[in-house]
């Protein structure tokens, strides 16, 4: 459904929000670890999120990342905009480029309500809506 980059990159802005509560900053390795994944791709994921100023970031010994408020109210969907653009909206599950309601993949129709509903649920979904299930520890974001 998500690229790679985006998987990455809606962990650690959720990450980031948790770490964010009380206006701290998080590194690079500590968002690698804690999200469990690759330190290069978060580094340079992140330096993408920052430009598109979707978290804020502050260079130096004692800088790293974090979210305001503002940020906190953005919702999944402008992640996966920024990171992958519109192919959750547009592209055929298949990858097949001529898919369309004319001339459907054999998956097509079944999969348009799921897809449907996926987009439901990130343009519904914020950023603080998913850092409160984490922190009702009832959910968790990093592979075990």
């Amino acid at each position: 459904m998500f690229s790679k980059s985006c998987e990455y990159a809606i962990k650690a802005m959720i990450f980031i929000a948790q770490k964010s509560t009380d206006e701290s900053r998080v590194g690079i390795n500590e968002i690698a670890i804690g999200t469990a994944s690759p330190k290069h791709f978060i580094a340079k994921i992140m330096q993408d999120l920052s430009r598109r100023k979707l978290v804020h970031s502050i260079k130096g010994p004692n800088g790293g990342f974090y979210m305001d408020k503002q940020d906190l109210m953005n919702s999944i969907a402008t992640i996966v905009k920024a990171i992958d653009g519109d192919k959750l909206y547009l592209d055929c599950v298949l990858g097949l480029k001529a898919c369309s309601e004319i001339n459907p993949c054999p998956v097509h129709f079944e999969f348009k309500e799921i897809k449907k509903n996926l987009i439901s649920m990130i343009e519904n979904n914020t950023i603080a809506d998913f850092k409160t299930k984490l922190d009702s520890g009832e959910f968790f974001l990093k592979n075990i």
